[in-house]
């Protein structure tokens, strides 16, 4: 197994690196209000194309440039813009510069799954577990991490009864335990 999370300087904040998008997520804040964390996003990073059922995203750029497309409308931020991905907005975010974009992403309300889907994609990532698109290549680690953080993607699993089935089925298989027992939280959380 990979390294997939590594301690900062601050002791409450948790950050994971996926080599496919290129980018690395630190955890600074969790509350019932809001989860706060900073992405570091390589030139030529990104995401694909997703929803959130219950919660918004909120982006602010720290340093360089970043693309953010929300219901198909392309917000190009510097330094100090923000936009916001409401929730069940089709939205995705990537840097086409050559320099690397720091940016700030609150989801509200707080999801407490959220970390925990990102600890295993981008453990499976950095496994080399997934696609170059960062989709893991067992569709049902695909199906929990969308369970686990409450996103939807284009395409069947957009079906939310047929996205639940299906991480009923993983869990039954005990797909969701050899995954949680893979990639566990950085020791004292």
């Amino acid at each position: 197994m990979s390294v997939t999370a590594m301690p900062t300087r601050t002791p409450a904040a948790r950050r994971y690196v996926n080599p496919v998008i290129k980018d690395a997520a630190t955890f600074l804040e969790s509350t019932g209000e809001r989860t706060v964390l900073e992405i570091e996003l390589a030139a030529g990073g990104g995401n694909t194309p997703h929803r959130h059922r219950t919660y918004a995203e909120h982006f602010t750029v720290r340093e360089g440039r970043l693309t953010v497309v929300v219901d198909g409308a392309s917000h190009e931020l510097a330094p100090g813009d923000e936009v916001t991905a409401p929730s069940m907005s089709l939205h995705h975010f990537a840097n086409p510069t050559g320099e690397r974009a720091v940016f700030e992403v609150q989801l509200r309300p707080a999801h407490p799954g959220f970390e925990k889907a990102i600890r295993v994609a981008y453990g499976l990532a950095a496994d080399g577990r997934t696609t170059k698109k960062a989709i893991p290549r067992n569709p049902l680690h695909t199906v929990l991490i969308l369970d686990w953080s409450d996103m939807l993607v284009p395409g069947p699993l957009s079906l939310r009864p047929l996205l639940k089935l299906l991480a009923t089925l993983a869990r039954a298989l005990g797909v969701e335990r050899a995954l949680e027992r893979r990639y566990p939280p950085p020791s004292g959380r």
